[in-house]
């Protein structure tokens, strides 16, 4: 019995040194070559309704509520959705706008729990081709930051699909 308690006590400590070690910042990033020009490729991505067109968690609810508000195209535009238990609820916000070039956008998370994050679309033109950036920026809680192991295959899958969507889109 004393030696189930010995390992018992030394997972606990293993867990609690990798959620110390690994931290609570997230970083996540993945890129699609697209074959079009840098505004074209904007025109799919410069308004919130524009980019839940491709957007990859409008699929997680096909009944999911928007309710979109602000200025297509510019700072403050932005979209709030309900949804099922997995597409959630919350609002995603434009926060800077570079032309051709960059979107920043925060999102703020309500259920399935409380979270914000902020994610970036960059564009990088490559000859007749645009190269998508996508990335997204979070902190994670202890001991979710645990979490971090397998996120980044959930969200390749989740913005891979996007950006593959954005492609078909813009390459039309």
């Amino acid at each position: 019995m004393k030696t189930f308690f010995k390992i018992l006590l030394g997972i606990a400590a293993l867990l609690i040194i990798t959620m110390l070690v690994m931290g609570k910042k997230y970083h996540f990033e993945t890129s699609a070559v697209i074959n079009a020009p840098a505004d074209k490729v904007w025109e799919h991505m410069s308004s919130m309704k524009a980019f839940n067109q491709w957007n990859p968690f409008m699929d997680f609810d096909p009944n999911v509520k928007v309710n979109y508000s602000g200025n297509p195209g510019q700072v403050g535009d932005q979209y709030c959705w309900e949804g099922n238990d997995d597409a959630g609820k919350g609002c995603h916000i434009v926060t800077a706008l570079i032309p051709n070039q960059k979107q920043s956008t925060k999102m703020l998370f309500e259920k399935p729990f409380e979270s914000d994050a902020t994610s970036d679309l960059i564009l990088t033109p490559q000859g007749n081709s645009t190269k998508v950036t996508w990335t997204m920026d979070c902190e994670l809680d202890y001991p979710m930051n645990l979490m971090k192991f397998f996120m980044d295959s959930q969200m390749e899958k989740s913005y891979g699909s996007g950006l593959q969507k954005l492609k078909v889109l813009a390459e039309k």
